[in-house]
């Protein structure tokens, strides 16, 4: 018969001491696994200060070297820290699989449908993304000649190495992969030079690169545009040879990078580089035909409300994708009088010719009806802006309480920036913008029907004067008589009201009757400021006091 074991088994070692002793050699590495990674030796200081590197980023990467995988920071994070600059967000590349980083962190989720991303999240909603090492599906350098084959990427599924994954990317200065560990910066594919010499330049053949992906083209104006970097000679002829193949990329993704350009801080500069190598007819026709049909003037206003926009990104405030794209709409009109009215200022805008442009924006460019709608309504509300200050009756009712309210109101600070006009009007609305109506702040409307009921009868008057100040008396109807009225189809109101304060004091009387419908129920009560009787109390109305009798 098996003993029951004791209390001292449970803590009894499960191995001899010498079995212990020839097992902890392959155990895992001592200490947490999230613990970040030792600094490198004193004879080699991090080329990059830890001190810069985001704590999370490191947690990852200890991690998945503790899983025995390579990780590294990759990308734009490694180019900004040589820089100087502070980046966006920390990428980590790694060999370990898409479901092996799902099956290391917990607090992971795998996203992409064309090629599968690890977003590893942690508190205040940050996410640090986890790329799994990949090269190109096939090396067409060799086998296609130049203008022979179809070399648009559809499918990039091709797991690889460390220098695979650094020669597969699209431009030098984001080849560069940083050693946590070591602290040195592995550069396959010269990105150090070109970043010293600041200078934006493809990874191999530029032709078969722009050819791959066209939209590696408007990357290379918004890098170019945003560090201020030179583009390649070599380069920059690829992206004016390739800019038609812009055409046969998905509109959404050509959408997503022209709000990049346009929330980079350079998109004056961008949209000249764009207008250079012809991709700006393609991406943008109206506007590339725009351009091309105006005079040194208006292409100056033009690009003096782009910098108005650069301006408002840099200084860190939050711009919508209506003001973007509004800005790009600004200086139409800006020339022409408003109709009907020839003395009126020449420097106030007519939006006729925006309405037409932003249509047109529609239906090439793809962009949301949603989104072009809020443009044309804060656009449409300039007007409005820059009429002279008028006492409004009641709170809400102009543009402060209108939810484009603050897209309209950067829309006006760039203008003055740009013409240098209208500063009174932007100085008034900015000072009324910290009290402006919560509709302005919210697009939907208050709540339910019986908040909303709640909130205008808050503070409101009452409907009917008081006729007296007596004392209010609860009547109790009977059953009877509440049957009685709902066979015959009368419908029993509730009269509330108050009992008048003291006249001595000055307090307003509330006791105001207001009506409301009361369905249901076969005992109801009735509420009324009735007369005072003889004994102090109100006094019953006939009816009442019949129907208690």
């Amino acid at each position: 018969m098996h003993e029951p074991s004791t209390k001292n088994d449970l803590f009894r070692p499960a191995y001899p001491a010498e079995d212990l002793e020839e097992n902890r050699d392959r155990r895992p590495p001592p200490g947490l696994a999230l613990d970040p990674p030792e600094a490198p030796p004193p004879e080699h200081p991090p080329e990059i200060p830890v001190d810069r590197l985001d704590g999370d980023a490191l947690k990852v990467i200890a991690r998945l070297r503790h899983m025995h995988h390579q990780a590294y920071l990759v990308g734009g994070c490694v180019r900004d820290l040589l820089l100087g600059a502070t980046p966006k967000d920390f990428d980590v590349a790694t060999d370990a699989h898409p479901g092996e980083v799902r099956a290391i962190f917990r607090n992971c989720r795998l996203i992409g449908r064309r090629f599968r991303l690890a977003h590893v999240y942690f508190r205040a909603g940050k996410v640090i993304e986890v790329a799994t090492f990949r090269k190109n599906p096939t090396d067409v350098a060799e086998d296609v000649g130049e203008g022979e084959g179809d070399l648009l990427i559809t499918r990039d599924n091709v797991f690889g190495t460390a220098e695979e994954d650094s020669v597969r990317r699209d431009f030098t200065v984001n080849g560069l992969f940083y050693d946590v560990a070591t602290g040195e910066v592995i550069d396959y594919v010269g990105g150090r030079a070109d970043l010293e010499a600041h200078r934006i330049s493809t990874i191999g053949d530029p032709e078969i690169r722009m050819r791959e992906d066209p939209v590696r083209a408007l990357r290379a104006v918004r890098f170019a545009a945003r560090l201020g970097f030179t583009i390649a000679p070599d380069t920059f002829e690829a992206m004016r040879r390739t800019a038609g193949e812009l055409a046969r990329c998905a509109p959404a993704r050509v959408l997503e990078e022209t709000f990049k350009l346009l929330r980079c801080g350079g998109s004056a500069r961008a949209f000249e580089l764009l207008r250079a190598c012809g991709a700006l007819p393609v991406i943008l026709p109206a506007l590339g035909a725009a351009l091309e049909t105006w005079d040194d003037g208006r292409r100056r206003a033009f690009f003096a409300h782009l910098a108005a926009l650069d301006r408002l990104v840099r200084s860190g405030a939050e711009v919508s994708e209506a003001v973007l794209l509004g800005a790009l709409l600004m200086h139409l009109g800006a020339d022409a009088p408003r109709a009907g009215r020839p003395d009126a200022d020449a420097g106030a805008p007519r939006w006729d010719e925006a309405d037409a442009f932003l249509a047109s924006l529609v239906q090439t460019a793809r962009l949301p009806r949603k989104v072009a709608e809020r443009i044309r309504l804060a656009l449409q509300a300039q007007r409005q802006l820059e009429e002279p200050g008028k006492r409004r009756r009641r709170r809400g009712r102009g543009p402060a309480g209108q939810t484009y309210f603050q897209d309209a109101l950067q829309l006006l600070e760039i203008r003055v920036r740009a013409t240098g006009s209208g500063g009174e009007a932007l100085e008034r609305w900015t000072a009324e913008a910290p009290h402006a109506h919560p509709a302005a702040e919210r697009p939907g409307r208050a709540g339910p029907r019986e908040d909303r009921r709640d909130h205008r009868r808050e503070g409101a008057a009452p409907r009917r004067p008081d006729r007296d100040e007596g004392a209010v008396r609860e009547v109790v109807i009977p059953v009877e008589a509440a049957e009685a009225a709902d066979e015959a189809g009368e419908e029993v109101r509730e009269v509330e009201s108050s009992a008048a304060g003291d006249a001595g004091e000055g307090e307003a009387s509330q006791g105001g009757r207001r009506r409301r419908r009361r369905r249901g129920g076969k005992r109801r009560r009735r509420r009324g400021a009735g007369a005072s009787g003889p004994d102090g109390g109100a006094q019953v109305p006939p009816a009442e006091a019949g129907g208690q009798g």
